[in-house]
């Protein structure tokens, strides 16, 4: 649970812009996609690994989230259904995409994106299970239990996954730091 009175007006603009966007407000809809941006952004962006295809999942996602937000039944909850709504969208790209991607499709990462490459790069290297644990755990803040209702998997496995992703991490670091745990 968030604590502080900034986490809680927060909330309160949340729930006040996602009850507004039920009332097919589109500014109020527009002001909560971008509120989340960089949330779907970090989510999209673990799973399917490069922008193009992130930014499709994030298109599909905002207008899946606007044709059907009347169906959202408790507002508090809208970031984890937004989220649910995402990680199935990248996983209908993943499933569609071709399995090869040609030197040519390659890109390179844009100047802003150069502070946080290796971590990129470290995540990259993960199996996808850990790697979405572990952004949603921590780029995103969500709890385990949360994880666990979004993935639609055991509270035990999201522990479990990010514990085994958090040593897979430090093993490689470690190994090609030269050094030893």
């Amino acid at each position: 649970m968030r604590t502080g009175g900034t986490a809680t007006m927060q909330d309160n603009k949340t729930e006040s812009l996602v009850k507004k966007a039920k009332n097919r407000e589109p500014d109020a809809f527009s002001q909560l996609m971008l509120l989340y941006k960089k949330d779907m952004y970090r989510v999209a962006l673990a799973i399917l690994m490069n922008d193009e295809d992130t930014a499709d999942a994030i298109q599909d996602t905002i207008l899946t989230c606007w044709e059907k937000i009347h169906s959202l039944r408790q507002t508090e909850y809208f970031k984890t259904w937004m989220t649910r709504i995402l990680i199935n969208k990248c996983y209908d790209i993943r499933k569609k995409r071709v399995s090869t991607i040609s030197l040519d499709e390659y890109e390179e990462p844009a100047q802003e994106d150069n502070y946080n490459l290796e971590l990129k790069e470290a995540l990259s290297t993960l199996n996808e299970k850990y790697r979405i644990v572990l952004t949603l755990f921590y780029s995103e803040g969500y709890h385990i239990d949360e994880i666990a209702k979004i993935l639609k998997i055991p509270k035990s496995t999201v522990q479990t996954r990010l514990q085994r992703g958090r040593e897979t991490l430090a093993k490689d670091y470690y190994k090609e730091n030269g050094r030893r745990k």
